[in-house]
């Protein structure tokens, strides 16, 4: 199969076949219109479905192998066991087609909440990308804990997710009001990561690579120039797709005391 110079994958199962005339009759038998798991998000056409890499070993399989072949570093796709996947799809007519999906360790002692990131090639640049990090915050504010990335991350994630880190902050930050007439808007890095979910280092980070941490007068204050605002505000006109917590329907596990069963 190494060999070949074009193999031909089942979009929906993600079994692969050597021929086209092979893929042809694989189709012809294959119902599966959607990936297997549960779907714990939908909205509009957009869903996210939960799997479990020990109950859907062969998809899960499939699924890090065809990343495989666009992440360098990816490495991982035969012990699928310890980690959950998270495939989202686009509906039509035809099912669900799969866009993207992350990755992340059922137990996780750095509190990671997720191994490896992809959205496929012909969705990229259309906003997939961050809806899948805005994702993987969501079910960690859901958790009630911080998450981060795995490290070391890709050129691209890196630059995927300092670019959500930022709008995410930015965007707490604008809404903010004062608490008195005359004084300014008073927040912690702690509340920070609160309302957020983001990792304490990353949100340090982020705030030191927008250069908005100043020292004035013995303390640490955050200043936004008109420019940043600015410059939030148009980056957010572009995000036309959000996720709606409301939207999620999803109970984390607690894999510690399942793995004593």
């Amino acid at each position: 199969m190494v060999n070949l110079p074009c193999i031909y994958i089942c979009e929906f199962c993600l079994k692969y076949r050597k021929s086209r005339k092979c893929l042809e009759r694989h189709l012809a038998k294959c119902n599966l219109r959607h990936p297997p798991g549960n779907e714990i998000y939908r909205k509009e056409n957009i869903s996210f479905f939960e799997i479990d890499g020990r109950k859907n070993k062969v998809y899960a399989q499939n699924l890090c192998l065809l990343a495989k072949l666009f992440l360098d570093h990816k490495t991982l796709y035969y012990d699928t066991d310890p980690f959950l996947f998270y495939v989202m799809t686009v509906f039509d007519n035809r099912g669900f087609h799969i866009v993207g999906y992350f990755s992340k360790e059922k137990e996780s002692t750095e509190d990671y909440n997720v191994a490896c990131i992809l959205t496929m090639p012909p969705y990229q640049r259309k906003g997939y990308g961050k809806l899948l990090i805005e994702f993987s915050y969501e079910l960690s504010k859901f958790e009630g804990k911080t998450g981060s990335p795995e490290k070391p991350l890709s050129d691209l994630g890196l630059l995927s997710y300092r670019s959500y880190w930022a709008q995410t902050i930015l965007e707490i930050l604008m809404s903010m009001k004062p608490v008195g007439e005359n004084e300014k808007p008073q927040i912690t890095i702690n509340e920070i990561c609160e309302l957020t979910s983001i990792k304490k280092e990353d949100v340090i980070s982020t705030l030191q690579n927008l250069n908005l941490i100043n020292y004035y007068k013995g303390q640490y204050i955050i200043t936004l120039s008109k420019e940043i605002m600015q410059s939030q505000y148009k980056a957010m006109e572009t995000r036309k797709i959000r996720i709606d917590p409301k939207c999620l329907h999803w109970t984390p596990k607690d894999w510690g005391k399942r793995a004593k069963w």
